[in-house]
């Protein structure tokens, strides 16, 4: 699957032909280039490894700059491998949103907003106790029994509890390209992405 690396801009709306106001999402995507590419003989799979946005230098550990020195280019922050691609890729190549067309259907990948330790309500979506009358004392947002006591005398793993909330790896599947601007690199996308403004994204074809 072939694809390209964004960051995340923000959100805005955009009239179709109907007159119908469509919520979408506008994604700076590339342009990328090619820093590495995996083949069979060597690495047992075959991939081409694609690196967005620039570092600086200081920032940057002197293997990967030598990883940068070979395809030629600058440091970059985001490295990403895609499977295939229609074209073969060389070193050095740039990958920009001229892979994509208005009307084709994409998935994105990025990591949602984290959101600290919270509740269950909020969390998992419990609904707390039904009634707030007949003795229930502060209940109303509590998760309610966890498990029996003599067996199997613990918690088991994976009940729904209170904790850490967003920061995951979230796929949104068959968002449609609207509009795209070649000469900014922006993708113009149906519906919204996972991530804050500015996150990096990963578009998949």
């Amino acid at each position: 699957m072939s694809g390209i690396i964004g960051k995340k801009v923000g959100m805005t709306s955009i009239f179709d032909a109907a007159g119908k106001n469509i919520p979408c999402t506008v994604i700076e995507a590339g342009p990328c280039v090619v820093t590495h590419i995996r083949t069979d003989d060597k690495d047992g799979y075959s991939a081409v490894q694609l690196a967005f946005d620039d570092a600086k230098e200081k920032n940057t550990s002197g293997p990967l700059k030598g990883h940068f020195a070979k395809a030629k280019t600058t440091p970059k922050r985001k490295m990403v491998e895609f499977k295939t691609f229609p074209d073969e890729k060389q070193l050095g190549d740039l990958v920009t949103v001229s892979i994509f067309e208005e009307g084709d259907y994409i998935d994105v990948v990025g990591t949602s907003k984290g959101k600290g330790f919270q509740g269950v309500m909020k969390r998992h979506g419990f609904g707390g106790v039904g009634g707030a009358t007949h003795g229930q004392h502060n209940r109303l947002r509590a998760p309610g029994s966890l498990g029996a006591s003599s067996w199997p005398s613990r918690v088991f793993k994976g009940t729904r509890m209170a904790g850490r909330t967003g920061g995951d790896r979230v796929k949104i599947q068959n968002l449609q390209v609207l509009k795209i601007y070649e000469e900014q690199n922006l993708l113009v996308v149906s519906g919204s992405i996972p991530g804050a403004k500015g996150s990096y994204v990963i578009v998949d074809k």
